[in-house]
């Protein structure tokens, strides 16, 4: 009579994950990240935007494409013994990377100066889509979100195309919300403003990474197992 529930709940499952991992994916301030900022108080919140939709459509094909080379090793991968260790390895590569975000300054060989001219939307939007896709780093950065998450279930594609979608709703959420913070506080905001967000991202991640490292070797919460998936 529920066999449409467990559907359900994977489908919802997988969701929540995709926008996490697309929140995680956009949240360090990097290049695009002082991009956006500085167009969003120069130019108006919605250039500010459109650099952040520029950066998640490059964020979405990256993330399509390491998730087609995970599934090409998800034998490897669905071992429990294997997908825990990986799990384990993935949290506390973020928690570095956390730790690395709190610590370093974003403005410090940041070059922000982008003269008058406004441009058009579809021009922000395409230089931040290059910036972001010039970034090879963000691939080892994706699998280890996706081991982290048990994300890759190549055997359900359409699921699989509902979770990269989430990926890209969770990107465009952070420059959305990103956005709309620094255009309300922008008569307060400078150099400092951005470290200060740094400092705030890096102690988020360091606090996830944490829950997800003490969770996976305590097994305080069951990630769902990818054999049981296949």
């Amino acid at each position: 009579m529920d066999m449409s529930l467990p559907f359900q709940i994977d489908i919802l499952e997988l969701i929540f994950k995709g926008i996490v991992i697309g929140i995680l994916a956009s949240a360090p301030m990097g290049p695009v990240g002082i991009l956006c900022i500085n167009r969003t108080l120069k130019k108006g919140r919605w250039f500010g935007f459109v650099t952040g939709v520029g950066a998640a459509l490059s964020d979405l094909i990256y993330a399509i494409l390491t998730g087609v080379g995970m599934s090409f090793v998800i034998d490897f991968v669905k071992n429990p013994n294997t997908k825990f260790y990986l799990q384990i390895f993935g949290a506390v590569l973020i928690l570095l990377f956390g730790i690395y975000s709190f610590r370093s300054n974003p403005m410090q060989n940041a070059h922000t100066s982008n003269g008058n001219n406004r441009g058009s939307l579809w021009h922000n939007a395409l230089t931040a889509f290059v910036v972001t896709f010039s970034n090879l780093l963000i691939v080892p950065y994706f699998m280890m979100l996706f081991a982290l998450f048990a994300f890759v279930t190549p055997a359900h594609k359409i699921e699989m195309c509902v979770g990269y979608i989430s990926v890209l709703f969770g990107a465009l959420l952070w420059w959305y919300g990103l956005t709309w913070l620094v255009d309300r506080i922008r008569g307060k905001f400078d150099d400092n403003g951005i470290v200060i967000i740094n400092k705030v991202i890096g102690c988020i991640v360091i606090i996830f990474s944490l829950i997800a490292l003490v969770g996976t070797i305590f097994n305080l919460y069951h990630l769902p197992e990818l054999a049981s998936l296949m």
